[in-house]
């Protein structure tokens, strides 16, 4: 069955794969994007709005079957007075007048999945935080303080989404993990920049944990929260096998065909983000996330190992394709 699938803010990296993934199964896709220029680029439709603000774009939603929120500025930056106040403003006011325009709407969408992050769980080097009894960050002893600032944003964002009066809606948080795929620009690309020059060793410790999730197994997941009628609230969205950035990256240089990589200390990892604009943090703190409700609800990962799919990503890239 064909649907209607609205995503505001899915210009960036993730909308990008869903729209294309949706478009080719037939879906009717419609972006909502504040740069509209980029239009004639793709297949699907792209239409104008600014992200806190009601406008023409809300009768996209009336009559929708699924809108996927993804707006928010990028946290790959550095963590300054102003950036600060547009990470959380690009990701609070958009949720805000998302839910207004559901909330107003005759036939209101049947489903909102709204971006969240697996950031919003403690620092965790003892066990896996699953959307039960995992533990939400922000007041662990000795947390930079900028860690504490992302915590905030996530929690901002959840609160803000779930306030929403969308009784006929429902409603899906995607605590999702680093989303791996072979495209240019994305997390792997990065990743795998370091290990082509040599420096893909352990970050600091390495002993924190990376949760993370195959590009494919993300679409695939999604599409089951489409299916899956009885699933709503907070969903994990990560490879059920978080592991130690040290191992997380001897994975990826055997998958290159490297046997060393340089590792870097906390100070090194400083001053190369200091020069890079972004924050330690996203190398760092240990997110050992697990996918607790998708595992119960039957669905199953095609890439829960990362030695296979890092193999898998590298091939693709390879082939200079992102196509499965």
């Amino acid at each position: 069955m064909s649907l209607r699938i609205v995503i505001p803010g899915g210009t960036g990296h993730l909308g990008r794969l869903l729209a294309r993934h949706f478009h080719g199964c037939g879906h009717t896709v419609t972006v909502l994007a504040r740069h509209a220029a980029v239009a004639g680029s793709v297949p699907w439709r792209i239409l104008a709005w600014n992200g806190c603000d009601l406008g023409d774009w809300v009768q996209e939603l009336d009559g929708a079957d699924v809108v996927i929120n993804l707006a928010g500025r990028s946290v790959n930056c550095r963590y300054t007075a102003s950036n600060r106040r547009e990470i959380k403003e690009s990701r609070v006011l958009s949720t805000r007048v998302v839910g207004q325009a559901i909330a107003g709407a005759t036939h209101p969408p049947a489903l909102w999945i709204n971006s969240s992050t697996a950031t919003i769980y403690r620092h965790a080097l003892d066990c896996a935080m699953d959307e039960t009894s995992g533990e939400l960050g922000g007041n662990e002893p000795g947390a930079p303080e900028t860690w504490k600032f992302s915590i905030d944003v996530a929690t901002s964002w959840e609160k803000e989404f779930f306030a929403a009066s969308t009784p006929r809606t429902r409603k899906i948080a995607l605590r999702s993990a680093v989303v791996m795929a072979p495209d240019r620009g994305g997390a792997f690309s990065a990743l795998l920049a370091l290990v082509r020059y040599g420096l893909g060793g352990r970050a600091g410790s390495g002993d924190q944990f990376v949760s993370w999730i195959h590009d494919q197994d993300f679409i695939r997941a999604v599409d089951f929260l489409i299916a899956q009628d009885r699933l709503e609230g907070c969903i994990n969205i990560a490879s059920p096998n978080p592991l130690p950035n040290r191992e997380f990256m001897r994975a990826l240089r055997q998958a290159w065909g490297l046997a060393i990589g340089l590792p870097a200390t906390q100070w090194m990892l400083e001053a190369g983000a200091f020069f890079l604009r972004t924050e330690t943090e996203l190398v760092l703190k240990s997110r050992r996330v697990v996918p607790q409700r998708l595992l119960q609800f039957g669905f199953t990962f095609q890439f829960p190992e990362w030695h296979a799919a890092a193999e898998d990503l590298l091939q693709r890239r390879r082939r200079g394709s992102s196509a499965s």
